[in-house]
């Protein structure tokens, strides 16, 4: 037996008994760094090895590399142990009830301005109105033309208008190109509603670049501004409540004569511009070859943003489009 080896075992018992009461990855990255280390115990007992007689130091320098051999071993065992031991915990602790019923997934819901058109058309379709539809880049006729705009209109300015590659297709300013398909197609009487999005060059912090839009339109023998009236009080009052208010103010738009600005107020609340109306101009009927002479009727338009934000109490248009949560999911 090399003169080191009664150190070396007790080096080896001590290393042992500390080993196994390390209760933590890191107390066993400590121990092991006290027997092993630059500075541990038996870093110290390799470098004495050089003061030993020539003919011992073969033997003591063999059992030396055994006991960290050794220690090694058994720290790694330790690791094993004490990783088993930490899953098992982690197992126990975090145990699924697989008889417990599963967590729903979070459900959408319609955004507000999905809502306020759902309910738009099903109060129309009530009154025996179809629902149209047509294409977002419309051309210049439909869009402007046969709608009674004169050519030097402010409507067809770049300003105002965003116009397709070459100049002749617009993205739609209003969803009156669709009144133009619908009433070049169909044989009066008829009534129907258009609702869709429009674009219109707006930079406007209370506006947006693109935006909904419902748009209305009666034709028959005998129609009158007093029908056009008539249905907008019942849509108010159904959309915001009995207590709903509507008031009109004389306004031109090319496409009816006579025309007017509609205002809507709940309550006691304040007067907020909701849309236009007016008797369709004799010229878009003729545009449409329907006689003027025979057949007259009405239209009116408004924006669906508008009417969710005052049903909704919305404060700012571009909330409807900026996708935060925090808001849509209170509706």
């Amino acid at each position: 037996m090399p003169p080191e080896a009664p150190a070396l075992d007790a080096i080896l018992s001590e290393a042992r008994a500390a080993i196994q009461h390390a209760a933590t990855a890191q107390q066993l990255t400590e121990v092991r760094a006290g027997f092993l280390g630059r500075r541990g115990t038996l870093a110290a007992k390799l470098r004495n090895i050089g003061q030993l007689p020539p003919e011992t130091r073969g033997a003591a320098g063999q059992a030396a590399n055994e006991a960290k051999e050794t220690i090694e071993r058994l720290v790694e065992k330790r690791r094993r142990e004490l990783e088993q031991a930490k899953l098992r915990h982690n197992l126990e602790e975090r145990r699924m009830d697989v008889t417990l019923p599963g967590a729903a997934a979070a459900r959408g819901h319609l955004h507000p301005v999905s809502r306020i058109e759902a309910e738009m058309c099903a109060f129309f379709n009530g009154l025996g109105y179809s629902v149209e539809d047509g294409p977002e880049v419309e051309s210049d006729w439909n869009n402007f033309g046969a709608l009674n705009f004169p050519d030097d209109h402010p409507a067809r300015d770049l300003q105002d208008t965003f116009f397709v590659e070459g100049g002749e297709r617009v993205l739609r300013t209003h969803t009156s190109p669709v009144q133009i398909r619908a009433m070049t197609r169909l044989e009066p009487p008829f009534r129907f509603i258009v609702p869709g999005r429009v674009y219109r060059h707006d930079h406007d912090p209370t506006h947006y670049p693109m935006f909904h839009q419902l748009e209305g339109f009666c034709v028959g023998a005998d129609v009158s501004f007093g029908d056009l009236k008539g249905t907008l009080y019942a849509f108010a009052r159904h959309l915001f409540g009995q207590q709903a208010k509507l008031r009109f103010r004389a306004h031109y738009f090319p496409f009816t004569e006579p025309s007017a600005e509609m205002d809507v107020r709940r309550g006691s609340g304040a007067w907020l511009e909701w849309g236009g109306c007016g008797m369709i101009h004799p010229t878009v009927l003729r545009n449409c070859e329907i006689d003027p002479s025979l057949w007259q009727g009405f239209a009116f338009g408004m924006a669906l943003d508008r009417a969710a934000m005052i049903r909704f109490g919305i404060p700012n248009i571009q909330l409807l489009f900026e996708g935060d949560q925090r808001v849509l999911e209170q509706f």
